[in-house]
């Protein structure tokens, strides 16, 4: 295995990853997209391993792919800050956030616009996701700030507030009352579905999934048609939506957590994007 990674290989890589496109990683590096696929090729033999996971419409990362992401991100930075260094042209300050899609959408994307505006020397490359995504993520290196979600106490982070859930229903097609009861949850390993499914095994309650999706916006839209009931932080319901009576009997379910963790160290542009984050989260 040659470990020697070279730069065009590892951006070709970060790009294509990205985009989750090669022909969109071609279009951004001005190349085509048969060479594109070549430059993969080339690094997964020097990694000695398979880097991406080829699908029809799409393409993301293996394990060892999400690995070498994060040093590969570090390695190109670097070599451009010195780069920039060298030619005494300034280098815009890039920093890669990790956000829940629920903020990404609805909350956080005006104040990232307006934080980029009073800081135009800053480049922000922002990632909505599922949280443990992101906390894999950031302690693989690919993020230098996340707020994710998570159970009380999972891990440190610099800031933290609670996120309480709620079961919610339809408000004119309710079906809490529905033996057993239809749940619209996210994908495996996505936030409330296990704590969902445990607390109503702990009453006793039947219960069988009808519908799944990774988007909030599916999942508050299925809801809000009758389709089944889910646990949802409560900021989320929608006016199509009513919290499940307590005389349906669904079980109380532990506040989640929303945390804030960044880099130790980082410039001052970090430590005001977390504050920034904070006060939205805070209102």
């Amino acid at each position: 295995m040659n470990t020697a990674f070279n730069l065009d290989l590892l951006r070709a890589f970060a790009a294509v990853v990205d985009s989750r496109s090669f022909t969109a990683a071609a279009l951004q590096l001005h190349s085509t997209q048969s060479t594109i696929s070549q430059k993969i090729i080339r690094l997964e033999e020097a990694a000695g391993q398979a880097l991406l996971e080829r699908a029809r419409h799409d393409v993301r990362p293996t394990d060892a792919g999400e690995k070498l992401l994060g040093y590969a991100r570090r390695i190109l930075h670097l070599h451009d800050e010195a780069a920039a260094a060298m030619t005494g042209t300034a280098l815009a300050a890039v920093f890669r956030l990790g956000l829940p899609e629920d903020f990404a959408s609805q909350l956080v994307t005006p104040a990232l616009a307006r934080f980029m505006r009073t800081h135009p020397n800053t480049k922000l490359e922002v990632t909505s996701g599922l949280s443990r995504d992101l906390q894999k993520g950031f302690e693989t290196g690919e993020f230098d700030l996340v707020m994710v979600k998570q159970k009380r106490g999972e891990t440190m982070g610099t800031m933290h507030w609670p996120e309480p859930l709620s079961w919610l229903d339809s408000a004119d097609f309710p079906v809490s009352h529905v033996d057993p009861l239809p749940l619209v949850v996210f994908p495996p390993n996505g936030l409330y579905r296990s704590d969902m499914m445990e607390a109503l095994d702990r009453v006793g309650r039947r219960w069988h999934v009808v519908f799944t999706s990774s988007s909030l916006a599916s999942i508050q839209s299925a809801v809000a048609e009758g389709l089944g009931v889910s646990l949802l932080p409560t900021r989320v319901a929608l006016p199509g939506h009513q919290m499940v009576p307590a005389a349906a009997g669904l079980p109380s379910v532990e506040p989640m957590e929303i945390v804030i963790r960044h880099m130790d160290n980082g410039p001052d542009q970090i430590r005001q994007l977390a504050e920034m984050l904070a006060e939205i989260v805070g209102d």
